[in-house]
């Protein structure tokens, strides 16, 4: 998980930076050759784009150093933790099947849940037969755990 994280961050930050060193400065030179750069959208949405790369490619920087400062030996093996793969059952009768990550890995649509969501901190610290009622924003919803595979686990794909 940590590593899928790392790789995942490195290769964003690889396309950034090859955006930033070699596409970037082809854009702000061209739109450099067309005149008066006080009225010259082309160039100031480059720079713009230029200013949002840099600024995405030092969060993502930091963000792997985070990781690579995660202690996962004290992420639980028994109950849902960070990286914990969750088959659940909601009271209307829905089977669903969620994992817990980081919040810049949420997608609610394919059942990535941030542990800092309300239904990832519901879920935190559960065990397998735990029933948990969660108020969303969507409304009040009520899980109970199926089944439960943590980070240190074989968890299938």
């Amino acid at each position: 998980m940590k590593e899928r994280l790392i790789k995942k961050f490195d290769d964003e930050i690889q396309a950034l930076d090859r955006e930033l060193k070699l596409e970037l400065p082809r854009e702000i030179k061209r739109a450099r050759e067309l005149g008066d750069l006080r009225e010259n959208a082309e160039y100031h949405a480059a720079k713009e784009r230029q200013r949002l790369v840099e600024t995405r490619i030092s969060m993502l920087q930091k963000r792997v150093s985070e990781i690579h400062l995660l202690n996962t030996d004290r992420i639980p093996t028994d109950r849902v933790g960070f990286g914990s793969t969750i088959h659940v059952t909601e009271n209307t009768g829905d089977k669903l099947v969620l994992q817990l990550v980081m919040p810049e890995d949420a997608d609610a649509a394919k059942g990535m849940i941030s542990t800092t969501s309300p239904i990832g901190r519901a879920l935190l610290n559960k065990e397998t037969g735990d029933s948990v009622t969660v108020i969303t924003p969507g409304g009040i919803r009520e899980f109970e755990i199926d089944r439960l595979y943590t980070m240190h686990d074989e968890a299938p794909e």
